[in-house]
Parts: C-alpha cells; sequence; structure tokens
C-alpha cells in the first residue's frame, strides 16, 4: 500500500462526497483515485465513482464500479439500490429487480435508498412492489415532495386512484409549485364542473412567467380539465400553448423521421422478405403496435385477461438488443443506417436476445405481450427474428389518432420518440408516414399483421375480441370481455380508463375541436386520407 494513512484516506472520502454534493466531478474523481491508489478495496471509492459515471449517463462504467465496490462489501443497501439504478438504464430488467430485491432485504430506512428501490421496481412495471418502498420513504420524509409523487404514481397504476389523489395533494402541499404534481392530478380522474383543480392552476399559471417547463405541464393539466367540463375553446386554446412553448425549445425536423420510414421501406422488400431466415422459433411473444393512445393499451388488457397471456408493458427491449447486435451504444436512437443495416446481424440471435432480455418478468405462461407501440417500425425485423410470433396493429380513425398524440404530454423518457406530437400539423404528417408503412408491411407481407379497428372494438366488442383471440392461436375465455376487472397493473396515460368498461365517448373526439382541426383535416384529407 502507497505511503498514506488511514486518516487520510478518511480525509479524501469525505471531500471526493462533498465534491460530488457541489458536482464538481473533477475534483470528485481525482479523490477517488487518490483512495483506490491507496486501498484498492476501498469500497466507498468505488460507489462513488458509480455515482460520478451514472450522473454522467455512463451505464456500463457505474456496472462495473458497482459489482466492485460489492465484492469488497455486499452489506450496504445502497450500492445495491444504485446498481438496480443502472442497471434499469441499460434496460436489464431482470438485472435490476435483482438487485432491488437484494437492496430491499437489507430493511435500510434511509428515505433516499428506499425511494430508489421504489423507482426501480416501478421502472419494471413491479408497482406492488414499489408501493411499500415508496410508503416507508414518506413516513421517513413526509416533506419530501417527490417521494409523495413516486408513491402516487405507483399507486395510480395499481388502480388504487383514492390513494393516489392522496398522495399527489401531499406532493403539492409540500411544494405548492409541483407543477408535474397538479398536472397528474388533473389526469387521474374526470373533473367535474363542481369538483376540479382549474382556478388553482389557473393562478398558479399567472405566477410562472418564465418557467416554461411549469407552463407546459399547467396548460395541458388545465386542457385536460377544461375539456372535462366541455369548454373546449378553453381546453384547445391551453393544449395550443403548452405544446408550442415545448415545440419552441426543440431541435427537430420531421424529415429526420422521414429517413427512418423510408429506410424501412427500402430495405425490407418483398423479395428479402420472402428469403428464408432461420429465426428464433419461440411463438411466446405477441407484439401489439400502432400509433400511440388509439387504443394500444385497451387491446393488450382484453389480451392479457386470457390466463395465457402476461402483460409485459411498453417494452424497449426489441430495439435495445439490436442496438447492442450493432454494435451500436445501448441509448442510441434508431436512425436510417441502424434499419439498413439490421439486415446483416444474426436474426436468431437477435430473437434469443430479446427473449432472454424479458426474462425473470416472462416466462411463466404461454405468452406475453409487449405493447411497445413503436415497433410498427421493426416488423419486418420481427418477422424474421421471431417468425412465430403475432404481431396485431390497432388503427383509430385519423383525425383522432392525431388529436389524441397531439393531447398526450408524454414523459421526457418517451418524449424523444413522440417529438412530432408538439406540433399539431407536424403530428398529421408522421400519421402519413405511418399509414404508408403500414399499407408496407400489408404488401410485402400478407397476413402477418392483425389490423384491429378502435371504433370496430367499441361498437362490436364480442365478435372482434374473438377475433384477436382466434388470431393469437389461443382458445376463447370469457374472461376477455371483463378486461376491466383485470387488476394487473397499467402503466400507461390510459391508466384509468381501461379500468372501466368499454365506452364510446373518446369516438369522434376529434368533432369536438372541429374548427382548430380544420387545418389538420385539410392535411390529411388532401393526402388521400378518408376522414368520415
Amino acid at each position: 500500500m502507497p505511503e498514506a494513512s488511514q486518516s487520510d484516506i478518511a480525509e479524501w472520502t469525505n471531500l471526493a462526497k462533498a465534491s460530488l454534493a457541489r458536482r464538481d466531478f473533477a475534483n470528485t474523481e481525482q479523490f477517488c483515485r487518490l483512495i483506490i491508489d491507496a486501498d484498492n478495496r476501498h469500497a466507498d471509492a468505488h460507489f462513488l465513482l458509480a455515482v460520478l459515471a451514472l450522473e454522467t449517463q455512463q451505464f456500463m462504467p457505474a456496472v462495473k464500479f458497482l459489482e466492485r465496490a460489492i465484492v469488497f462489501d455486499a452489506t450496504k443497501a445502497e450500492y445495491f439500490a444504485l446498481l438496480g439504478r443502472a442497471y434499469a438504464a441499460l434496460q436489464r430488467g431482470g438485472q435490476a429487480l435483482e438487485a432491488a430485491d437484494r437492496a430491499a432485504s437489507m430493511g435500510s430506512t434511509d428515505a433516499v435508498i428506499l425511494d430508489t428501490i421504489g423507482c426501480i421496481y416501478s421502472h419494471a412495471g413491479a408497482h406492488e412492489k414499489a408501493v411499500p418502498q415508496f410508503i416507508r420513504a414518506v413516513q421517513s420524509r413526509p416533506e419530501e415532495p417527490q417521494f409523495q409523487y413516486n408513491l402516487a404514481v405507483s399507486l395510480r397504476f395499481l388502480g388504487d386512484f383514492d390513494a393516489a389523489e392522496t398522495a399527489y395533494e401531499k406532493a403539492i402541499s409540500a411544494d405548492p409549485n409541483f407543477c408535474k404534481a397538479h398536472w397528474s392530478l388533473a389526469q387521474l380522474r374526470r373533473q367535474t364542473k363542481s369538483s376540479n383543480h382549474i382556478e388553482r392552476m389557473e393562478g398558479l399559471l399567472r405566477q410562472m412567467p418564465n418557467d416554461d417547463e411549469a407552463k407546459t405541464f399547467l396548460h395541458n393539466g388545465l386542457a385536460k380539465e377544461y375539456e372535462d367540463i366541455q369548454d373546449f375553446e378553453s381546453a384547445f386554446r391551453h393544449l395550443s400553448a403548452g405544446k408550442t412553448l415545448v415545440r419552441n425549445g426543440m431541435d427537430y425536423s420531421l424529415s429526420e423521421d422521414q429517413r427512418i420510414f423510408d429506410a424501412v421501406e427500402m430495405t425490407f422488400t418483398k423479395d428479402l422478405l420472402q428469403q428464408s431466415v432461420a429465426g428464433y422459433s419461440s411463438d411466446e411473444p405477441i407484439f401489439i403496435v400502432g400509433m400511440p393512445r388509439t387504443g394500444t393499451t385497451l387491446i393488450e388488457r382484453i389480451l392479457t385477461s386470457h390466463s395465457a397471456c402476461h402483460s409485459a408493458g411498453e417494452l424497449s427491449n426489441f430495439g435495445q438488443q439490436l442496438r447492442l447486435l450493432s454494435d451500436q451504444s445501448p441509448g442510441k436512437l434508431l436512425d436510417a443506417d441502424m434499419m439498413r443495416n439490421s439486415i446483416r446481424i444474426d436474426h436468431a440471435a437477435l430473437g434469443k436476445a430479446y427473449l432472454d432480455s424479458t426474462r425473470p418478468d416472462t416466462g411463466k405462461t404461454q405468452h406475453f405481450v409487449d405493447k411497445m407501440p413503436l415497433n410498427f417500425l421493426n416488423i419486418g425485423l420481427i418477422h424474421r427474428a421471431l417468425p412465430n410470433a403475432r404481431i396485431v396493429c390497432v388503427r383509430r380513425n385519423p383525425m383522432d389518432t392525431c388529436l389524441s398524440n397531439y393531447r398526450v404530454l408524454f414523459s421526457p423518457e418517451k418524449a424523444i420518440y413522440y417529438r412530432y406530437s408538439f406540433d399539431l400539423l407536424e403530428t398529421g404528417r408522421y400519421y402519413m408516414l405511418f399509414d404508408h408503412l403500414m399499407q408496407h408491411w400489408e404488401d410485402v407481407l400478407p397476413g402477418k399483421v392483425l389490423r384491429v379497428d378502435y371504433e370496430q372494438m367499441v361498437g362490436n366488442q364480442e365478435a372482434e375480441s374473438r377475433r384477436l383471440i382466434d388470431f393469437c392461436g389461443l382458445e376463447w375465455e370469457d374472461a376477455c370481455l371483463s378486461f376491466d376487472k383485470n387488476t394487473a397493473p397499467v402503466a400507461t396515460a390510459s391508466s384509468a380508463q381501461v379500468r372501466q368498461p368499454i365506452y364510446t365517448n373518446a369516438v369522434e373526439r376529434w368533432r369536438r375541436y372541429e374548427q382548430p382541426l380544420q387545418p389538420l383535416r385539410d392535411l390529411l384529407v388532401a393526402g388521400g386520407l378518408s376522414i368520415d
């Protein structure tokens, strides 16, 4: 060991922690390196380097530092909690859950550690495990608004709306300017003229002239509540104002998406897809694809009310495994070059890697349902990698589809995939790209994809549900007609709606906004789409 006393190491450790707390990353690393040079088995130094790596989005180095820290000291819950965070960031759900379970088993009373464990569970869709961790965190620090908010989110996904409402209100009481909590509360229930949060949000909006993110949440929350009380003029005014705030600060051109769509169509030709390829033979996955907010969650709930089907949620695993096999960084977005080069990878390996990456959440039932809407871009690859997988595409009236995409405020981790949704006409143009691509898949892979129309499902539930179940190779079960009694968590914006029986309120919703949506209608009609 180099000449350094234990008191030197203790001092460097304190200095490293202090540097990290003030986000002085250079000095943090410097002090940690001094410690490790003196004592390579110093677990806290490796842990602090892992924290630093996570702060700078270096997830694989973070995992390596944490694994070393745990080798030297496997008694600290924070090591396993942070390892779970790193695995979750890498979309390695099974390992994230294992790390979270290990951290939870240690019985920590530290609120930050408990909240971190809860967030790992929540990220993996294990909200029934997340809630006890969040409850312990808020019991320890009830004044922390983010802990209350995180608890509310998991309670909402589990369908406990009363408890979620209480937690959201506690978050707002702790921080009245917590605008994301105001927005989430607005989404929780259908508001009425006698019971709503409009006055509170309008007042808060007037106090925040320079905080665009806060104003965006408030505008979107107000749009939802004004629509609930049928003041559609005010609703659209707030909706447009919130979306414009985000779009004005965004570096995005629809041509980026156009290039990806073009690459998919030019790569996955009929000749290519008729060629024999040895994919992975499993028929376990059922993919539900389509534009977001078009009824994909409804179709998932119908399917997963069947005893042979498990809901795996909106998995990014297929794209993640494609990136890894293409030697791309895990966080890299799909682009045209990656799609063109995807035909050169081992497709059987892709299918197996995808399936393996869904464990241990899957594998307990005959099928699992992956409801990632954007997998409509990957239909050709799915066909080659998993030729026995079923694919269902949900469609909806073009105007309602575009409006529903424009209405929703996607979470930050999802918004990067749906940047078109912050402008009404860009949403319409993106829809036309989607529509053209789905016609391409019908031409080159006839019979591979089942089209389910939302309006048909709402209007003729049993016949359409039976057609869906039959396509998936399953025997009919009456539970599929009672999807609203399905108690599984729902981790989407539809968590409240899908716990109700089928309703027709969302059909032709666009007619409530007919005048401001006229430019969108003109665009779609000029593009050859049928609106009525």
